[in-house]
């Protein structure tokens, strides 16, 4: 497995939407940004229990993708889970994103 340690901390050093817009932009190919998306929707979707075959079939991927993408979420030490549930706790709220500790 490649080692992402840079790659992190160059993440973990971008504070603003805009620049955060514009590296992706920039380091992405569309089609990697449009995969990245792909995978976040799916993550957000069965973060709101919509049933897998419905998640394959709305985004037109294959239920492997889904049930690892469920696998993670069902990980008490998931960062993601804790990120889609800040999120979604936020939206309930009505305010804005912030950072996740």
């Amino acid at each position: 497995m490649p080692r992402t340690d840079d790659i992190v901390e160059i993440f973990c050093k971008i504070n603003d939407r805009r620049s955060m817009e514009k590296f992706f932009e920039e380091i992405f190919t569309p089609l990697e940004r449009k995969h990245l998306h792909l995978r976040w929707q799916l993550m957000r979707m069965l973060h709101q229990d919509i049933p897998q075959r419905q998640i394959a079939r709305r985004l037109e991927i294959s239920l492997c993708k889904i049930t690892r993408g469920a696998k993670i979420l069902r990980d008490k030490k998931s960062v993601t889970k804790k990120v889609l549930d800040k999120t979604h706790k936020k939206r309930a709220e009505g305010t804005g994103p912030s950072a996740i500790k």
